[in-house]
């Protein structure tokens, strides 16, 4: 039966309670956002007459039904919190994105993936309902039955049409262990011509694939990493100490050679977040010394990310190149989507364009659904069609006009049909944006739940950082 405390349900009524008191005491010519330690957005933004919203009492698991397989959870609850409470009972969300510090409102709101993706789709399509604070001031319960174009608009939105309180999500069984096997390919159509197969047949020689996603090393290096429940007992690897997972994949061979690793449940979902993906090596955290000596405690994604908001606030990577007589870096920190067929373009057109690596890509398909999987007007996907999240996070030399790689990147992905992810830099026209990202039924709910404009709207938000 339902695990729900009369503590946890109270917790959040006063948490709830707090929220609304905050809201009223702001003052209405004042853009409302919230006050919250921690965030996983790259976007830099002006400093406005902005006050924030408590959310300090919506962190919570409010209950977990395992009978049921649904949790309903704080909008402010991280995903680090969400599997502690689920996966006693053998349950984890549908998707469990891969930083622990992201939030599930955060990706509910401005979207998440992760190796589940290609057959469980994206965050959002696993919420039943949601409380949502509205700009009008109103808590609102919104569901595919009530309050729909709210429901159905809201993922994508990044708080501009209100942030959610409470949600009621879908669980999935998992097993103790998480069997992996690493193939590699020196040719990037060879790696996304196997991730279809196995995509559309759903296993690989046989065997159920549960887990999928991959790294691009170099236009001759690849790996494919495929995951597979197990409740099989036995070794397995531990990437929170002196190992790092992402170098763990790496192997010799010809093209489908394999690399055999097994992680525990637990492990295998916060695999990336150890050395955020790969991106610890920034701050000299894979150098085997300092790593002997850098804290366990603070070897994960939000330490690091503290780490550059420090820079950015201080501009200590830009004073470093002047110093050395290089010229500034511009950010490229992006996750973007195009289809499947267009997969090995994008990767190639991009390995001999824009120097980072490594690239991570990860497949994702809408949920089957009544309607097609066609009702997220937000982020609009074809429905019954394979995508991939390619992610790349580094910097490069700055090009002869702000944000130039940036925009180099914006174009090509609109010239393979696909789309980008908001949570960064973007350099969009106001009418490119309203094409790619919901256009007049945004601006539809936007009047509707937030009639008076105290949130910010997705332009504003998204492109000018204000």
């Amino acid at each position: 039966m339902s695990v729900v405390t009369t503590d946890a349900q109270a917790a959040h009524a006063a948490g709830v309670s707090r929220l609304l008191a905050s809201y009223r005491a702001i003052p209405p010519s004042a853009t409302v956002r919230l006050a919250k330690p921690t965030s996983n957005l790259f976007r830099a933004r002006a400093r406005t007459n902005v006050k924030g919203l408590d959310v300090s009492g919506l962190t919570g698991v409010i209950g977990v039904d395992p009978d049921a397989r649904t949790a309903d959870v704080a909008g402010m609850c991280t995903y680090e919190d969400l599997v502690a409470a689920t996966l006693p009972y053998g349950l984890a969300p549908l998707v469990v994105p891969q930083l622990k510090t992201i939030t599930l409102g955060g990706a509910v709101t401005g979207l998440g993936i992760e190796s589940t993706s290609f057959r469980n789709g994206l965050p959002h399509e696993s919420v039943l309902e949601m409380d949502i604070l509205t700009g009008s001031g109103e808590i609102v319960t919104a569901s595919p039955d009530q309050h729909s174009d709210l429901f159905h608009a809201f993922p994508n939105s990044y708080g501009t049409l209100g942030y959610s309180t409470r949600l009621r999500i879908e669980l999935e069984p998992v097993h103790p262990f998480v069997a992996l096997r690493h193939l590699r390919f020196h040719s990037i159509t060879d790696l996304v011509a196997a991730m279809d197969r196995i995509i559309e047949t759903g296993g690989l020689d046989g065997e159920p694939v549960d887990y999928l996603d991959g790294v691009v090393f170099s236009a001759t290096e690849s790996y494919l990493c495929v995951g597979f429940k197990t409740k099989t007992p036995g070794p397995v690897s531990d990437y929170t100490g002196q190992q790092i997972f992402y170098r763990s994949i790496q192997h010799d061979g010809d093209t489908g050679a394999e690399k055999h690793d097994r992680l525990t449940i637990h492990d295998y979902l916060w695999r990336w977040d150890t050395d955020w993906f790969w991106c610890s090596r920034a701050f000299g955290a894979q150098h085997p010394v300092i790593r002997r000596f850098w804290p366990r405690r603070l070897r994960r994604s939000s330490f690091y990310w503290k780490l550059v908001a420090y820079d950015q606030r201080y501009d200590i990577a830009d004073r470093i190149e002047k110093r050395n007589g290089r010229p500034p870096r511009e950010r490229v920190v992006q996750d973007v989507e195009v289809p499947i067929e267009r997969c090995a373009d994008f990767v190639e057109w991009f390995l001999q364009n824009v120097p980072i690596e490594p690239i991570w890509l990860c497949p994702l398909r809408l949920r089957d659904s009544a309607d097609g999987g066609a009702s997220w007007p937000l982020y609009p996907l074809k429905a019954h069609h394979t995508y991939v999240n390619i992610g790349f996070w580094s910097s490069v030399p700055v090009g002869p006009e702000e944000g130039h790689t940036n925009r180099l990147i914006e174009k090509k992905v609109a010239e393979l049909d696909g789309h980008k992810s908001l949570y960064s830099d973007a350099y969009y026209t106001r009418d490119e944006f309203d094409e790619l990202y919901g256009g007049e039924v945004y601006n539809t709910v936007k009047k509707t739940y937030d009639p008076d404009s105290r949130l910010l709207d997705l332009y504003s938000k998204a492109v000018q950082r204000q």
